[in-house]
């Protein structure tokens, strides 16, 4: 068949909405000079988590940027007590620990590792020394909003901004990594904004009108997906994410009348999605589909689970923006189909550190593994971000195929699926018991996304099948909506940290009956068999059985 789309990309997440900023706190004037004076005349340190952002190769060179250019820039503020952090992780993901899942709130977190009020006044005050505007500071005290020329931001953190072409754009970007005053340094983890180079993509396809006939194998409507990972049961449906909240990370904004037929269509009674703008949101429609991808097939699984749609522009410091505000809202589930190879990210220090938030609050975080199969970057042996981040579920895809019953069949990996082994994360606790090459592994676990079991949706208007691991991260996220739920009627704790979770239920003697262990079908690099693989992960779920055997 051909294999054709209109969309062949991946998807980046940044998560929204700077919810209820605390109070920035700044210094007496008096002594806001002092410290502008005092940190412009002392050594200086590079921040340790930024660098000079990657260049695609044959990026010529075409000048400076304009003095007055305006940049908003977002600053991630280094997070107290990590061995303390850790300690409060290995314990609450321990179903031994009296702490397990005893998750912590957003005050609680932002009590014990944000920054402290006298560490907020001294950026601060630098900062509005030089010339920047200070704005909100997120709910969890772990990201600064900041605004100026671009003449301020090079004072400020010691660097040049040049322009570019690649790619067929006009960029600008940082030509070496920023610093502050050896004084402040230590507060700030990383600073985006410097930089607009990097894109993040999703992980779709487009069946093109070129393409004459509907794909062979098992197209998906919210009946057969349904039946396919059992949600049909009374102990799955239940009342079908009824009380949770899904947040999606996108970086487009979409056609809400096209979800509207989707859900008209099949009957659904899902209420409209809610969109949450971050750092501005976005006008951006390029990846409008994705967008309705993801919300039609939470709206097919979990029906009455509340869709907040978070956009933010795609850009380095949307990104840190969109995910600063998903976890200070404190969403219970996040899925997000917006990634880039993990050797081009920016942005792996401030991420990480929302998503080990997210983990320590149990919010659980699942992420396209992308569509490029074993060699993410088109090149080398090489894994999509955020999926690799250790405190993210990354998703694969496989090809599901359903009785007439539309009861699941079988299933197999997709040759696209992403997978293979991170050279940014060492193996994490959870994985070591069958992980042995000292790397993080991904993906974690897969749903439907190859181009054999295709989403039939409404897509900007246009009824399109659509495929991906786009289409399997949200298929995993509504699966979660579902059994929150379903633990909330039983008075028992939600899913949570989700990688923790899921590799205790993987090795449990259950395993066999709460997933579908996907054995064949390779991705170019690895290939999937009995148990964990770089493929498919664990598999796919078993909606009642997992429920039923963990509730």
């Amino acid at each position: 068949m051909p294999v054709n789309s209109s969309v062949n990309r991946r998807i980046r997440r940044t998560i929204g909405v700077l919810a209820a900023p605390l109070p920035v706190f700044v210094l007496a004037l008096p002594v806001a000079h002092a410290a502008a004076s005092a940190g412009a005349a002392s050594a200086r340190t590079a921040v340790a988590g930024t660098a000079a952002p990657h260049l695609a190769a044959g990026a010529v060179r075409t000048g400076a940027v304009a003095a007055d250019t305006p940049l908003t820039l977002q600053i991630s503020l280094t997070p107290r007590d990590q061995a303390g952090l850790d300690a409060f992780l290995r314990n609450v993901s321990d179903p031994a620990s009296p702490q397990y899942k005893h998750y912590l709130t957003v005050a609680q977190y932002a009590q014990n590792y944000g920054a402290t009020d006298a560490q907020i006044s001294a950026l601060t005050a630098y900062l509005r020394g030089q010339g920047l505007t200070v704005g909100a500071l997120t709910a969890n005290r772990q990201t600064l909003a900041v605004s100026g020329t671009a003449a301020q931001a090079e004072k400020a953190f010691g660097v040049q901004l040049g322009t570019w072409h690649a790619d067929g754009r006009d960029v600008f970007a940082n030509t070496a990594a920023p610093t502050l005053p050896t004084d402040i340094a230590s507060i700030v983890s990383s600073v985006a904004g410097l930089s607009n180079a990097s894109l993040r993509t999703p992980s779709y396809h487009v069946q093109s009108q070129s393409q004459a006939a509907p794909h062979a194998g098992t197209v998906l409507t919210p009946t057969k997906a349904r039946g396919g990972y059992n949600l049909t049961s009374p102990i799955a449906a239940g009342d079908n994410g009824a009380g949770q909240t899904i947040g999606l990370v996108e970086f487009s904004a979409y056609s809400a009348s096209a979800v509207a037929a989707y859900n008209s269509k099949y009957s659904l009674g899902a209420a409209a999605a809610t969109v949450v703008n971050v750092a501005g949101g976005t006008t951006d429609t390029s990846g409008s589909v994705e967008d309705e991808l993801d919300i039609e097939v939470d709206n097919a699984l979990a029906p009455k689970a509340n869709v907040k749609v978070y956009e933010a522009p795609n850009s380095d410091a949307g990104e840190v923006a969109l995910y600063a505000a998903l976890v200070s809202a404190d969403v219970p589930v996040i899925s997000s189909s917006w990634g880039e190879p993990e050797n081009q990210e920016n942005n792996l220090t401030s991420d990480d550190a929302d998503f080990k938030e997210a983990a320590a609050q149990g919010q659980s975080v699942f992420a396209a593994s992308g569509d490029s199969g074993a060699k993410d970057d088109g090149s080398t042996l090489s894994v999509d971000y955020p999926a690799s981040d250790p405190y993210v579920s990354g998703v694969g895809g496989t090809n599901l195929t359903v009785s007439s019953s539309n009861a699941w069949s079988s299933e197999t990996g997709w040759s696209d699926s992403g997978g293979g082994q991170s050279d940014k994360w060492t193996t994490p606790a959870f994985q070591t018991p069958v992980n042995t090459s000292g790397h993080r592994e991904v993906p974690d676990v897969s749903a439907a996304g190859g181009d054999s079991s295709p989403w039939y949706i409404d897509a900007d208007g246009s009824w399109t099948d659509v495929w991906g691991t786009s289409a399997a991260a949200p298929n995993w996220a509504a699966f979660v909506a579902d059994y929150n739920t379903a633990a909330a009627k039983a008075s028992k704790a939600k899913f949570g940290y989700a990688n923790s979770f899921i590799y205790t239920v993987a090795r449990s003697s259950s395993y066999n009956t709460d997933f579908h262990d996907i054995k064949s079908g390779n991705n170019g690099g690895y290939s999937a068999g009995t148990g964990y693989d770089e493929v498919t992960g664990w598999g796919s779920y078993n909606a009642a059985q997992f429920i039923a055997n963990k509730l």
